[in-house]
């Protein structure tokens, strides 16, 4: 077949800069003449080893402008020689499982349509990232590279080829292009029975038929997923999961883990006395683990799973833990895990590209975020049904020996252990962006040109005892990263960090990360947000956040 290509002219869009997690704007941005199509040349021409002859993986979370993004892509990347496109049935991919298939395939990148956690439809948020060949997110070289190009870009490359049937699985040819339709469910399947010891979790579930699980998908990508894993392969009913079937708006929700927007899984996990439960988000990456009357905070959850990694789970127990990671405003509660276990902890920036050289060097082998990301060197992304089976997985193995415990009881027991770092995150979502960009200022000159002063000031009884604007030196490349989040460290080890996210697309969104540790049993089953309430208010004395932006409670509590 012969294919006709076509160079069609177009002009620069500002504003195309990808953040850590790609270019994120509202659908009609993208659905602008020549603006996907602009965004999509700039990627092929900044893959480092070029497009030609290349494969890639494609897929999304079922976002609303994903099937037509698709096709572009196809028509784009023939038009640019790609040798081949492995694409997710119906666009539908996992991030994780993107990830995967990127490493199986032996893929020179992937292209993720994905706004992760924001919402979608028409009036909502789609989102468009670049994974490089270890299945992880693009390196700040590489988005920098897609930036300047969508700054000078004058024209793409498209080939005229019908649209392909993404329903269909299976191989279509235009000429030396080739289209491959995949499962999007079974490569990724087949790595957690890799992982995971499946006989022993049904086994744990036969042998405790009162253990209850209720998966939320949110009405994301990982609704399948969940399917086929908790129902299929793990004999649970089928009422077990909930909200999985993608949808392009995710139903109307907010597709986010969190006890805000997972609404509807908190109150049937109390209402129906749900053992365990577990929300994952848009794309599939993050995961939120609750039972009745208890909620596992990501830091603690990283933490737990460490500790338990290589007991409870044949991969590591087999490959071993090389060492342990969080990103910077995570609570250390793992640090004190990697201290017990004797392997290097490393502290590294938000976002998940960091984590990627470590695991690459053999260096890393579990890490998480406060953002309800965990995951492990299985894959170069964060992965929520990983972090849902290994916790089943703990679940199973403790229940050997200790019949009858759950979520609360492996709490309780690794704050006996360790202590526990009391840890909570302030989300100010779309505050006005100067305000914020203002209050940023007085903090970061607070930390730097006036950081002598801030050093030894008391604030209601929290002295001061270093401050900084988070730097990190990769230890792998020695690439620097600044400006990473601005620290306030306390003479009793509490913290208190700001960061300005780049994970939105309309106005600006404050993180505010609170955190303080205490080894005292009498608190170990205290109400985080008591326990820390006096902390909270000094962070909203140094930072003046209701002055600069009007705010008077934060969107999202966790």
């Amino acid at each position: 077949m012969t294919v006709t290509v076509s160079t069609i002219s177009s002009s620069p869009f500002a504003g195309q800069k990808p953040g850590t997690s790609g270019l994120r704007k509202r659908v009609k941005v993208f659905q602008q003449p020549h603006y996907t199509e602009n965004f999509i040349q700039a990627t092929l021409l900044a893959i480092p080893s070029g497009a030609a002859g290349a494969t890639l993986v494609v897929g999304g979370d079922g976002r609303y402008f994903g099937k037509e993004a698709v096709q572009i892509i196809i028509r784009l990347a023939a038009g640019n020689k790609v040798a081949r496109l492995i694409v997710g049935q119906n666009g539908i991919l996992s991030t994780p499982a993107a990830s995967n298939l990127i490493r199986q395939r032996k893929a020179t990148g992937g292209i993720l349509l994905t706004a992760s956690h924001n919402p979608g439809g028409p009036d909502n948020d789609f989102g468009i990232k670049y994974n490089i060949s270890n299945g992880g997110p693009a390196p700040e070289s590489v988005t920098e590279a897609i930036y300047k190009l969508t700054t000078t870009l004058q024209s793409y490359t498209s080939a005229d080829i019908p649209e392909v049937d993404l329903s269909k699985i299976g191989e279509t040819s235009f000429g030396d292009f080739v289209v491959e339709i995949v499962d999007s469910v079974d490569a990724y399947v087949h790595l957690m029975k890799e992982i995971y010891d499946f006989p022993s979790i049904k086994t744990f579930f036969s042998e405790n038929p009162s253990f209850s699980v209720l998966m939320d998908s949110m009405h994301g990508v990982t609704g399948p997923y969940a399917k086929r894993i908790l129902v299929d392969e793990l004999g649970l009913p089928a009422k077990s999961v909930m909200n999985f079937v993608p949808l392009p708006d995710f139903g109307g929700g907010h597709p986010d883990p969190n006890l805000t927007y997972a609404h509807d899984l908190v109150a049937r996990v109390a209402k129906d006395e749900i053992s365990f439960g577990a929300a994952s988000d848009g794309d599939g990456d993050r995961n939120m683990i609750i039972g009745n009357g208890v909620f596992v905070n990501p830091s603690d959850s990283v933490a737990v799973i460490a500790h338990y990694a290589q007991e409870a789970i044949p991969y590591f127990r087999k490959n071993g833990v090389k060492g342990l990671a969080r990103s910077m405003p995570t609570s250390a509660s793992i640090d004190r895990v990697a201290k017990a276990k004797g392997v290097e902890i490393f502290e590294v920036p938000t976002g998940w590209k960091f984590f990627g050289n470590l695991m690459d060097a053999d260096r890393l082998s579990i890490c998480g975020e406060e953002s309800f990301g965990t995951g492990s060197n299985h894959i170069r992304e964060k992965d929520g049904i990983w972090a849902v089976l290994a916790w089943l997985s703990i679940l199973a193995f403790v229940n050997k020996t200790k019949p009858g415990s759950g979520l609360k009881d492996i709490l309780l027991n690794h704050y006996r252990l360790y202590g526990r770092n009391f840890f909570s995150r302030y989300d100010y979502e779309e505050v006005d962006s100067e305000g914020a960009n203002k209050m940023v200022e007085l903090l970061r000159d607070m930390v730097t040109s006036g950081r002598n002063k801030t050093i030894g000031t008391d604030f209601d009884g929290f002295v001061v005892s270093d401050c900084d604007d988070f730097e990190y030196v990769d230890p792998v490349d020695r690439s620097v990263s600044k400006k990473q989040g601005i620290r306030f460290i306390f003479t009793d080890g509490s913290r208190i960090i700001f960061r300005l996210s780049g994970t939105g697309s309309q106005g600006a969104t404050i993180r505010l990360y609170v955190e303080k540790y205490s080894a005292d049993a009498a608190l170990f089953e205290a109400d985080t947000q008591e326990g820390m309430k006096d902390l909270i208010a000094v962070a909203l004395k140094i930072s003046n956040l209701k002055g600069f932006t009007g705010r008077e409670e934060p969107t999202v509590i966790t």
